[in-house]
């Protein structure tokens, strides 16, 4: 049973996630909460470990819950799972927009679908910031509103925004930084 349920979670997360794999995060934390393969905690984790590894967020974090689940089999299983959909509606797609590519439709379709992106990828990355830059632990009440922040979080988060802007340097590059900066300061 337990195999059937995670090829369907991570099959439903492949077919509707358009937009990549940042648009996996929704159907990550609602995996996450009805199953308890894996926790929100671990969801922020592999954020910051996908983007410094090679491949996206959703076929890493398949990969974790099925091989915390089952195995290396469930780790491999979770994969196909996830990425299935895709080959199948890549495969369907291509052969009607090479039909369709000029419709008008088909312009309509892709236009409405880019803002429905953008609103899972920011509903994801609040639900991460939410996890990574609030002190928000086990329902203890805090002495005042200042003490729900994490900002030596905040403050790196803000430093790493801008060396990102400014100087505009490789993804890992920041990884690395911030990791070194984590573990010095004890973030």
């Amino acid at each position: 049973m337990i195999w059937f349920q995670i090829f369907w979670e991570f099959f439903k997360a492949g077919l509707f996630a358009a937009g990549g794999g940042l648009a996996t995060l929704p159907f990550l934390y609602a995996i996450s909460e009805s199953t308890g393969w894996f926790s929100t905690a671990d969801i922020a984790n592999m954020i910051a470990i996908s983007e410094s590894t090679p491949g996206p967020l959703g076929v890493n974090m398949a990969t974790y819950a099925g091989y915390q689940t089952l195995g290396i089999a469930g780790g491999i299983w979770a994969t196909l799972s996830l990425t299935s959909p895709a080959l199948f509606v890549i495969t369907a797609v291509s052969k009607a927009l090479d039909k369709f590519k000029n419709a008008l439709l088909v312009e309509k379709i892709f236009y409405g679908l880019r803002p429905c992106s953008i609103a899972l990828i920011t509903a994801a990355g609040l639900g991460v910031a939410k996890i990574s830059l609030l002190n928000i632990k086990n329902d203890i009440p805090a002495p005042n509103i200042l003490s729900f922040f994490d900002w030596k979080c905040i403050l790196l988060a803000v430093i790493m925004w801008y060396a990102l802007w400014r100087f505009k340097k490789h993804p890992v590059i920041y990884i690395a930084v911030s990791a070194a900066i984590g573990i010095l300061f004890e973030l």
